[in-house]
């Protein structure tokens, strides 16, 4: 099979977001910001949670590597997606295709367990005040998230490259995704759209329906306190993760869960364009603005520059 496509299809050519040419350049510049404003997010997210002790706490763990995941999930995505802005043949090669496909469902699948597991985290916290998980259970709730992606992400690929690409090879999307592969194969597709159904069912039910049991126990347990402050605390402490999980899965469901009679490549495609590149973008900024920990910590990085730059200027 490997050998029959790569006789007939060598490369395949990416559609993109939008084919006029009087747009390219602005939508270049336009993602161009955003990924700057991912990696630069991102990455600080990281390096504070690093370097403050006051962060080093199960919640932050899981939120260093939702930013990580994040940061990677961009980058499989944006960076290819500006250069066919630029370029006048959008193609990308059948191997390098078949790793971005890889990529992108490796770190979306780990996105999806990181949230749960970050959900479950709440939950502890919120109703069980004095436990505290241990780090051998935080480590276990990242770790296993990451191989079970990649050993899912890797059986998914090797199957979609194995079906017969022996006809037009111009995929309606800015990056290599399962379903607009699968519209160009000449060969059986059907047990591979089952199984992306039945695995992305799956992952929603179970993984939802920790998020919403958490989550469910935490209104409960919100409820119960009889203090106005103490009410708001709690709530501002879950709010940026609910919105986190609401975005991202959200857009999930939408994308992969919908029936087929009302499946659209063209509304998948602007989906796809706010679930790879906004969100990554999104997530830092909910978190650095909403989470009281996190923006103290920013702010007083940030007051520490400032000084260290005036103290430079004042010695020249």
């Amino acid at each position: 099979m490997a050998e029959i496509n790569l006789t007939f299809v060598t490369e395949f050519i990416l559609k993109g977001i939008t084919d006029q040419p009087e747009l390219q350049v602005p939508c270049f510049a336009v993602f161009l910001i955003i990924y700057l404003v991912t990696v630069l997010g991102n990455l600080g997210l990281i390096t504070l949670i690093r370097i403050d002790a006051r962060l080093h706490m199960p919640m932050y763990y899981f939120l260093s590597h939702l930013a990580f995941v994040d940061l990677c999930y961009s980058s499989a995505i944006t960076p290819k997606m500006m250069v066919n802005f630029v370029v006048e043949h959008n193609t990308i090669a059948f191997h390098a295709c078949a790793i971005q496909l890889g990529c992108f469902l490796t770190f979306m699948i780990t996105e999806c367990f990181l949230l749960a597991s970050m959900a479950y985290d709440h939950y502890v916290a919120a109703c069980s005040p004095p436990t505290v998980m241990s780090n051998r259970i935080c480590i276990r709730l990242v770790a296993v998230p990451y191989v079970y992606s990649f050993l899912v992400a890797l059986f998914h690929t090797i199957i979609t490259f194995h079906l017969t690409y022996c006809g037009p090879n111009v995929i309606n999307h800015f990056y290599c995704d399962d379903l607009p592969l699968l519209a160009l194969s000449c060969s059986d597709r059907r047990m591979k759209e089952i199984l992306i159904f039945a695995f992305a069912g799956f992952d929603m039910i179970c993984l939802s329906s920790i998020v919403l049991t958490s989550y469910l126990f935490i209104i409960t347990t919100i409820l119960r306190i009889h203090s106005t402050q103490g009410r708001l605390k709690a709530i501002s402490t879950c709010g940026s993760h609910m919105v986190a999980v609401s975005t991202f899965y959200g857009t999930l469901i939408f994308m992969y869960l919908q029936p087929k009679a009302n499946h659209s490549l063209d509304t998948d495609k602007m989906a796809s364009v706010f679930h790879t590149v906004v969100i990554p973008m999104l997530n830092p900024l909910i978190y650095s603005l909403t989470d009281k920990e996190v923006k103290n910590v920013s702010n007083k990085v940030l007051g520490k520059g400032c000084k260290t730059l005036k103290i430079i200027k004042l010695r020249k």
